[in-house]
């Protein structure tokens, strides 16, 4: 199995657990006199297996990740990190970007005028780059998924 067919079963194990947990809230209480329509020990089993099935995925995810390598990273466990990095700051520069543009709204001379704090320009350029920065290194990391096999 590639890295990256084992990254769509964790997305569709943790859907599952997702289900699961909403299966078995749905059939913890019934009126009195009434039987539930699944059995909880049923679906707690079906959650047992479905969650370890996720760890020792989870666990290969990671082991694989460590120690494939990664041009400038080291290897793709540092990619992923450093590209979580770039997200968090992409986010940050956004919402600066977002705030800080002067939206004029105003119907009349007498409402409060509000004025901006900072560059925006500056910072939508430095927003621009980031983008690029993390499509290119996305896009290296999308593509070794895809020719890494998960290590088991």
């Amino acid at each position: 199995m590639k890295l990256a067919e084992a990254l769509i079963l964790r997305g569709d194990l943790q859907k599952s657990i997702y289900h699961l947990t909403d299966r078995m809230s749905n059939n913890l209480k019934v009126q009195e006199g009434e039987i539930p329509a699944e059995e909880p020990s049923s679906i707690m089993e079906e959650f047992d297996k479905v969650n370890l099935e996720l760890t020792e995925l989870i666990q290969s995810i990671h082991q694989t990740n460590q120690l494939t390598p990664f041009e400038v990273y080291g290897s793709l466990t540092n990619a992923l990190a450093k590209r979580e990095e770039l997200i968090r700051r992409r986010d940050f520069l956004s919402m600066i970007v977002s705030q800080g543009t002067v939206k004029f709204d105003r119907y009349s001379k007498s409402e409060i005028k509000f004025h901006s704090t900072v560059d925006v320009k500056t910072y939508q350029k430095e927003l621009d780059l980031l983008n690029k920065e993390y499509r290119l290194l996305d896009t290296k990391i999308q593509g070794l998924n895809w020719t890494t096999d998960l290590i088991v």
